[in-house]
């Protein structure tokens, strides 16, 4: 009876550790793969929110971190830096509307350094369905409506929803959200406009783990 339990104890260490081997082996194997179509996917993002005419460089390989409470929250925020001709000329940034109904929401700005908006899109939102996911691209074309925008200066009135005398619509029976997302794009436009004067002292995306 003890042999037997030791047996099977053996047989079920043994499966164990081979199945935690393949699975270790399929991860290693898929990480390259999944990390390619993250890429491509924030590739698509970028496409949308700042023309390719904009800038010739990569993006993606020109992150920083910034930390700034414009962009709604304490902790960094990943930046890409836009060139052209060797030039910094626009900024793409995850930031963050702190005051949605339903809690954050997580936005990506574009905006060059003069205050001019490219475009925007949401990374992540958990706003009222049929309400506040408005803001959402497949389910209309509301966040479109910041495209060629330009911020001027922080007491712009323009830039808050028509209910508060701006020129953004808000959304029937849903002002909260809107009202949060031209707020959080007005003050990444005026922090984007900030950039140039401390490029030179931002820190790199992962510098932190090196």
């Amino acid at each position: 009876m003890l042999d037997t339990m030791r047996r099977y104890g053996l047989t079920l260490a043994f499966f164990g550790i081979l199945m935690t081997g393949m699975t270790a082996l399929v991860n290693l194997l898929t990480k390259p793969t999944i990390a390619h179509q993250a890429l491509l996917q924030q590739k698509t993002l970028f496409d949308q929110v700042i023309p390719a005419s904009e800038y010739d460089n990569n993006m993606q390989q020109e992150c920083y971190n910034v930390t700034d409470e414009s962009l709604g929250t304490a902790t960094p925020h990943n930046m890409y830096i836009a060139r052209k001709g060797g030039k910094p000329v626009a900024a793409v940034v995850e930031t963050t509307a702190p005051d949605g109904y339903s809690g954050a929401i997580q936005l990506l700005v574009a905006a060059d350094f003069h205050g001019k908006v490219y475009g925007t899109r949401v990374l992540e939102q958990h706003e009222t369905p049929g309400l506040g996911d408005k803001i959402e691209v497949r389910i209309s074309d509301w966040i479109k409506s910041f495209a060629n925008q330009t911020v001027n200066g922080p007491n712009d009135a323009r830039w808050a929803v028509k209910k508060d005398g701006g020129m953004f619509d808000q959304f029937t029976g849903a002002t909260i959200t809107p009202r949060a997302v031209v707020r959080s794009v007005r003050r990444t436009a005026l922090f984007i406009e900030t950039v140039p004067a401390q490029l030179s002292h931002l820190t790199p995306c992962g510098a932190h783990n090196e």
